[in-house]
């Protein structure tokens, strides 16, 4: 099976679609391993000099870093919204505006956090964390990405680094504040603030006043982005409106948003005032776009709620997408097992759409169920993932419709491949493992597990895993391969122990 590599850390965007994918080949040692060898670097062999503490300048390959630190804590998380469907439109949406932004080649993985708080936010690196309640929120795809081009340019300007960099901080503390600091401004955006900027009132007004010009900037460029994407602009100045006039209405009650991101009169007008003077150009939403809120939405409320809502919505024929809302109708009433009325209702919805990712997956879904019978289950999903190879919820299923249909070796292929496009997917090295396992063949399900674990933080359990791996089989290469990832891990968890000494 393709194992990481321990000391090739280069980095490289490649396009799938519109997404971006961070990966650095087939063999890679993931980059959050090495966050915790700052002060180590010159006592461990092959790990990177990250650069001295008093050059007060954060480097890309440490804002990095930092993002992956942050997504360790991010991804174990309940809040951490693991819906593969989600994350590639929100993948595909950001890796269009990413390709029309200052640093097209920047790397970028945006996520969502289940959450009705209206909220985004940037990490180091390129990490870009989405609210459900920002998506439910949003009145068109131009909204939600006027908001993701916001913080994109917080990335490619780099103005976390400069926040930090622009403090009297050793720079690895500052670092490791910063990280605390994003994450808890999820929840709590005064506390995560005062973390950043410390106990002195002074260099909070300094800090504050630092972080209006990144707003500012990135209002600018974001406009920029959004245009040259082909977005309706006035969507920018129109939802940050919308969202000002709803903080007076709350009463004190300010959006999240709001306060990570504090939106005044000035930035309002000045945004209007650079939107009035480019072309008039209304944009359709997307359907993604739509059936991605339904999905939210039937996910936010009870099945029987969410039944109700759907049926309104389709009934009064006022307000959203038909498609969309039957869409929402039918996985509703699947997650209420209701199976034969989702089978009706998922007829209707083949009018109305030829083809599409989403909706094929729900087509396997109702197979899988026995909400339509299909005795070739196999066969509908390897023409469904022949026609969008890049849609990991049909992959996922794809590969235990396989398992449970006895067809382990099929699987080995399919999730190697994929493996190699996304490196960083805990969820493949899952289902890695629990192949090899119905293939009694120990050595890779352990050493596939040992990746899962690093990719949930867990480095302990990851050495366990190669440990057992390491006797459990006689493959000379894996044994070379998993000798060398035991005693670069070993290495590292050792200098944990001493820091935290």
């Amino acid at each position: 099976m393709p194992a990481p590599q321990a000391t090739d850390i280069r980095q490289q965007a490649t396009g799938t679609g519109n997404r971006m994918q961070y990966h650095s080949g087939m063999k890679k040692l993931p980059l959050f391993i090495l966050l915790s060898c700052f002060s180590m670097t010159s006592h461990t062999e092959g790990l990177p000099d990250l650069g001295d503490a008093s050059q007060q300048v954060i480097t890309p390959q440490q804002e990095r870093l930092i993002g992956e630190q942050s997504m360790l804590q991010i991804r174990s998380d309940k809040s951490y919204l693991d819906d593969p469907e989600v994350a590639d439109y929100l993948n595909n949406l950001g890796g269009l505006l990413v390709s029309n932004s200052p640093d097209p080649g920047q790397p970028f993985e945006f996520f969502a956090i289940n959450d009705n708080a209206i909220n985004a936010f940037a990490l180091p690196g390129g990490f870009v964390g989405v609210n459900t309640g920002l998506i439910t929120t949003a009145q068109s795809e131009s909204e939600l990405a006027s908001v993701l081009s916001h913080e994109i340019v917080h990335v490619t300007q780099h103005h976390i680094a400069r926040m930090i960099a622009g403090q009297k901080y050793d720079s690895l503390a500052a670092m490791a504040l910063i990280a605390t600091a994003i994450l808890s401004a999820r929840s709590n955006p005064d506390a995560a603030m005062a973390s950043i900027v410390g106990a002195q009132a002074g260099a909070m007004q300094r800090q504050l006043n630092f972080t209006r010009e990144h707003e500012q900037e990135a209002d600018r460029i974001g406009l920029n982005i959004l245009q040259k994407s082909g977005f309706d602009t006035r969507a920018m100045p129109a939802f940050f409106e919308r969202l000002q006039k709803a903080t007076r209405l709350l009463e004190g009650n300010t959006p999240t948003y709001l306060r990570t991101h504090p939106v005044t009169n000035e930035r309002i007008a000045d945004i209007a005032n650079r939107v009035q003077q480019l072309p008039f150009h209304p944009v359709a939403s997307s359907l993604d776009f739509q059936l991605v809120r339904a999905r939210l939405l039937s996910q936010q409320k009870s099945p029987s709620e969410a039944i109700s809502y759907f049926t309104s919505a389709l009934g009064n024929k006022k307000f959203g997408n038909p498609v969309a809302q039957r869409y929402g109708l039918v996985l509703s009433l699947l997650q209420n097992h209701q199976l034969t009325l989702a089978a009706q209702e998922f007829e209707a919805l083949k009018k109305l759409v030829q083809t599409n990712a989403m909706i094929a997956t729900l087509a396997g879904k109702l197979r899988r169920s026995g909400a339509i019978k299909d005795e070739n289950i196999v066969e509908f999903y390897r023409t469904a993932t022949q026609n969008f190879p890049q849609h990991r919820a049909l992959l996922y299923d794809y590969s235990e419709v396989l398992m449970q249909a006895g067809r382990y070796s099929d699987v080995v292929p399919l999730l190697n491949q994929q493996v190699i496009n996304s490196p960083d997917d805990p969820r493949l090295y899952e289902l890695q493992a629990q192949n090899y396992a119905a293939l009694n063949r120990p050595q890779e399900e352990h050493h596939a597990l040992a990746y899962n674990y690093l990719l949930h933080g867990n480095l302990r359990g990851a050495i366990e895993q190669l440990e057992l791996a390491k006797h459990a089989g006689n493959n000379f290469q894996e044994l070379s391969t998993i000798e060398i990832e035991l005693k670069k891990y070993r290495a590292i968890a050792a200098a944990q122990t001493r820091q935290s000494q």
